[in-house]
């Protein structure tokens, strides 16, 4: 079982930015002082949801403070990047830090980012899935061209080469895909990556789209070895209290505000209308889903999952309570009371 933090640098009513990415840089490294196995960052564009702008940049300073500990994005939004500047910074951080890195892409929305970085709707509509074979083929090949509908260029060389880890095995960084729909799930299969699967998901939910990536995966061709092994990632919320009604509660205090206020702020680019979620609702349906409560139940219910999905990592959202101090102390009790447990 491979258990991490998943840090969105929430900024919640009353705090600013700043405290918010302290909090997050602070979350990490305890992460790792407590024994957990990895940390995923967040990226957000214009809203206090989360306020790191970039989930790699993140990760480098965290790669730079940590020696053990796995850092991943979760996701860097590749509608917004360009994929050879994306497969670039990653292969950066893949060799600098020893194989550390993780690189997670998904889809985004159809958000005013999109207008703001130049790259329009269509990035979003229907270029995801050329964009994620080129920055594939980014890192997986000695030289690159492109001849497709949104990127044309001259064939180059791959600097730095993903594949020259020092003291490592010869492959690239690990890629993983946000998929919240059959047909990214079916891209990720294709492709053999594994999968970034939402906090909103419940057990059945995710046992289902693991089973559909299987059946897309195998159908590609690739080995059932591999294919049973996959490394899919199952996010969540995790608060850690002697009593479950306390560790509750503190989240149905403090989430609902930052989620309204968060997810208020996002503006579609093309202003088409957007559904909702109750915040105090959802904040109850994750505290049903998710670890919260004391270290024993915390457990049986990763435990749960894990055997309902076949999923054996996670990245849990430990900042629900808004707290610097109560933060450190939740990702702390995880990795010291929660995992024992877990073997």
């Amino acid at each position: 079982m491979r258990v991490g933090t998943f840090v969105l640098a929430a900024q919640f009513p009353g705090q600013g930015q700043g405290e918010a990415l302290h909090r997050a840089v602070r979350s990490a490294e305890v992460a790792e002082e407590s024994g957990l196995d990895s940390v995923w960052l967040a990226e957000h564009h214009f809203v206090p949801y989360g306020v790191c702008p970039s989930a790699v940049t993140l990760a480098a300073l965290l790669l730079g403070r940590t020696r053990r500990i796995r850092v991943g994005t979760a996701v860097s939004v590749l509608p917004n990047a360009h994929p050879v500047a994306l497969g670039e910074q990653a292969a950066l951080l893949h060799l600098t830090s020893g194989g550390r890195f993780s690189l997670g892409v998904g889809r985004g929305g159809p958000w005013v980012d999109l207008e703001v970085f130049g790259t329009g709707l269509a990035a979003y509509e229907r270029d995801f899935p050329e964009s994620l074979d080129l920055l594939l083929r980014w890192l997986r090949e000695p030289r690159v061209a492109a001849r497709g509908e949104r990127f044309t260029f001259r064939e180059v060389p791959v600097v730095p080469r993903p594949d020259e880890l020092i003291g490592g095995p010869a492959q690239g960084p690990e890629v993983i895909v946000a998929c919240t729909s059959p047909k990214s799930v079916k891209l990720a299969a294709e492709h053999g990556l594994p999968m970034l699967l939402g906090m909103h998901c419940d057990d059945g939910e995710k046992a289902d789209m693991v089973a559909l990536w299987r059946t897309h995966a195998l159908a590609a061709g690739h080995p059932p070895e591999e294919v049973r092994n996959a490394g899919h990632v199952s996010a969540g919320v995790v608060q850690i209290d002697d009593r479950t009604a306390e560790a509750t509660e503190t989240l149905v205090k403090t989430m609902p505000g930052w989620l309204k206020q968060g997810l208020d702020a996002h503006v579609t680019v093309d202003g088409r209308p957007r559904a909702m979620r109750d915040p105090v609702a959802y904040t109850e349906l994750l505290c049903g889903l998710h670890p919260v409560g004391p270290p024993r139940l915390a457990a049986d219910r990763i435990a749960a999952t894990a055997e309902r999905t076949g999923i054996t990592r996670f990245a849990l959202l430990a900042e629900g309570s808004g707290d610097l101090a109560a933060t450190e102390e939740n990702v702390r009790r995880l990795g010291t009371e929660v995992l024992p447990l877990l073997g």
